[in-house]
């Protein structure tokens, strides 16, 4: 009888021990590609409870009833995990700040693509060459101009401290904090430098209204300090949040024309955020890694352009949290301002940059170069190299998949030019409706479809 009841017990231990490496293996198989090591943040993370769903995008307190992915759809990723809801890519130093800001407040006005419970913030001194040191900070979710939601302010702090001093080159990643965030709402991301700080990294292309004040305002909700406009971010370079329903982030990464140069500032006009509104019901984080005038295979970070596509790769897509998609739109200033008359050369860097995302598992589209027959530019020998290019990534072998931008916005009278009514007027960038056009050409599905991982 004891030898039965002696078999029983280590049956029971065995069963045992079978479901706990079950659930540990199944733990492992959730985590999507970005929400491991590297881009969750352990220290202070909390469990959040279901965010605000797209139809309830005002910030009030009513909690979404969905909590149970839709059939067919794929779980979220983790629920602890964070997503990016929204990114900028440094450029470079910018001009005529030399020292920083002493003694000012900086509020940069940021747009999420999805919303969530708890945020967390980016502050980079990559193109810093003396340490920079915030004296404080806070987010908060935007209402009218510099004004914050009332409610919504939150301090920002540093491994439990509110101030942080930044090494030249370095980043640091805020403290989370539980914060009710909308989807394709505006936040409030201000900080104050005290004293001296040197070079500034920023992005000249923000196409969003940011404001200064002088003194410590980090903590003012009604906007009146800030009376200084200014329309590049400064220091930030992204916002994650916690959302229980969230399936990843998709990385828009290109020139210009991903920035969203000749789209209407403060309006969110960008191919990208087009995007992200056709995403939001799917709780898929888009995030814009544009550039303007950047280049696959050349830096030109002191003409404020950028490091390489090839060199900052790495930090502006591979690192951004919850990434699973990274659409590139990137080629074109190759031709127009670095004189690259090797289209071979293009497609080897596209390639390359193929080859760095498959390290990390994503999946990429790539697009195909648009028009520029109406720009100063064009000529014979630079309109062969662009159909040389998007001929080979039309045919594969580039990219997973592609999104033909070019046919997207050409004038089928005149294919070699943008259709005018998507043209801002300069031949190169579209318009609102050539954006809007963009961004509505990308097939969904293509972005969820899966790619496995080439180490």
């Amino acid at each position: 009888m004891n030898r039965h009841r002696g078999f029983a017990l280590l049956g029971g231990l065995i069963a045992v021990a079978a479901l706990v490496c079950a659930a540990i293996f199944g733990g492992f198989a959730l985590l999507a590609p970005g929400s491991g090591p590297g881009s969750d943040d352990a220290k202070g993370a909390t469990s959040p409870t279901s965010p605000t769903s797209p139809t309830d995008r005002t910030g009030s307190t009513g909690e979404s009833s969905a909590t149970t992915p839709p059939p067919g759809r794929a779980a979220p990723a983790s629920a602890d995990a964070w997503t990016a809801t929204w990114a900028t890519a440094p450029v470079g130093v910018e001009e005529g700040a030399p020292q920083g800001y002493p003694g000012r407040t900086i509020r940069n006005v940021v747009h999420t693509s999805i919303g969530g419970t708890s945020a967390r913030v980016t502050f980079s001194n990559l193109y810093g060459t003396e340490a920079l040191f915030i004296g404080s900070a806070s987010v908060a979710v935007g209402a009218e101009g510099p004004g914050a939601r009332p409610g919504s302010l939150r301090r920002l702090t540093f491994s439990g401290r509110p101030e942080v001093t930044v090494p030249p080159g370095g980043q640091v990643i805020s403290d989370p904090v539980a914060l009710r965030l909308p989807y394709g709402g505006d936040l409030l991301v201000s900080l104050y430098t005290p004293v001296a700080g040197g070079p500034v990294t920023y992005h000249p292309y923000a196409l969003q209204t940011s404001y200064f004040a002088d003194g410590d305002r980090t903590a003012d909700t009604t906007g009146a300090p800030y009376t200084e406009p200014t329309r590049a971010w400064r220091y930030v370079t992204a916002v994650d949040v916690q959302n229980r329903e969230a399936r990843g982030a998709v990385v828009a990464f290109g020139d210009s024309i991903t920035d969203g140069v000749g789209s209407r500032t403060d309006l969110n006009h960008r191919w990208p955020d087009i995007l992200a509104g056709r995403l939001r019901e799917r709780h898929v984080g888009v995030v814009n890694a544009g550039i303007g005038g950047n280049r696959v295979l050349a830096d030109s970070v002191a003409t404020r352009k950028g490091a390489s596509g090839i060199d900052r790769f790495p930090r502006d897509v591979l690192e951004r949290a919850g990434v699973r998609t990274v659409v590139i739109d990137l080629g074109v200033n190759d031709i127009l301002r670095g004189a690259e008359r090797d289209p071979e050369k293009i497609t080897a860097g596209l390639r390359e940059l193929t080859r760095q995302a498959h390290t990390r598992g994503l999946r990429v589209i790539g697009s195909t170069l648009t028009p520029f027959g109406a720009h100063r530019g064009y000529n014979m020998i630079t309109e062969s190299v662009r159909n040389q290019v998007n001929a080979e990534i039309r045919a594969g072998g580039v990219f997973d998949d592609v999104v033909d931008f070019d046919q997207a916005v050409r004038d089928p009278y005149a294919p070699h030019r943008i259709r005018p009514s998507y043209d801002c007027g300069d031949g190169l960038h579209p318009s609102d409706a050539g954006y809007r056009a963009m961004g509505n050409a990308l097939d969904l599905a293509l972005l969820e479809a899966k790619v496995p991982a080439k180490l």
